[in-house]
């Protein structure tokens, strides 16, 4: 089989091209589809996004529109999932600590917060799960939203800009939107793989920290351990947990 043939078959099983032309046919529509699947967390677009670069690239689609509404609708998600750790702290924490992993995931992220504060906010958002956990964690602990609101927005920045960067550059180097999507996906599944492999890593070392036993047992005044020192009774999270009314406790 020739080129030629080769590239004739992948036309006709390139299953971007009705949407393509569904959303040049209808801009509005495109970029209403890119914001509301971008917005809530664990909704996988990744086709769509690298389709909106890709028609950017023929002409079809605003470029910097297209930038705008993916990263705007993404952090306005991301504040949205903020505020909701924080405001249902109780449930969220309730449901979180039914599940081994999800809990050793939750503790792992907002004590990496309340650590490195921006750079972890706007870093978790690449690992897998990271940006519902991340949000999350960073309400119930209370970590102001004007600092989140600046981690998340870097992030999403770079997010929106490799998301869709990757199916505009594939768009502009080949008229075959099938090479385009399949640059775009792989691009994001090295992303996702390698946050996973950092994020694996990460916490088989606090896992390890955490066995790690100590040589002194703190005490309290009436000589009970106190909570959190080895052979001390489990005791609730080890960082503070925000109110309803925004402050924290306890």
């Amino acid at each position: 089989m020739g080129v030629s043939s080769t590239v004739s078959v992948l036309d006709s099983l390139d299953f971007t091209s009705t949407l393509a032309r569904h959303m040049a046919d209808d801009t509005l529509w495109a970029y209403l589809a890119l914001a509301v699947t971008t917005a809530p967390p664990l909704v996988p677009n990744a086709a769509l996004l690298v389709t909106g670069g890709v028609l950017a690239a023929r002409g079809r689609l605003d470029i910097v529109f297209v930038l705008l509404v993916v990263a705007g609708s993404a952090l306005a998600g991301d504040l949205l999932i903020h505020r909701a750790g924080r405001a249902l702290s109780g449930p969220v924490l309730g449901r979180v600590y039914r599940g081994g992993r999800r809990r050793q995931l939750f503790d792992w992220a907002a004590d990496r917060i309340q650590r490195y504060g921006v750079p972890f906010v706007a870093g978790c958002r690449f690992l897998p799960s990271g940006r519902l956990v991340g949000g999350l964690a960073a309400g119930v602990v209370g970590y102001p939203a004007r600092r989140y609101l600046v981690g998340a927005s870097i992030a999403e920045a770079i997010w929106a800009a490799y998301s869709v960067g990757i199916g505009y550059l594939g768009g502009r180097a080949t008229a075959n939107s099938l090479y385009a999507l399949g640059l775009g996906l792989g691009v994001s599944a090295a992303v996702a793989t390698v946050g996973g492999l950092v994020q694996a890593v990460a916490r088989r070392k606090a896992r390890t920290a955490a066995r790690t036993p100590s040589r002194t047992v703190t005490r309290s005044a009436a000589g009970v351990p106190a909570p959190g020192a080895v052979g001390a009774p489990e005791a609730g999270p080890a960082w503070p947990v925000a109110d309803r009314a925004g402050q924290t406790g306890p």
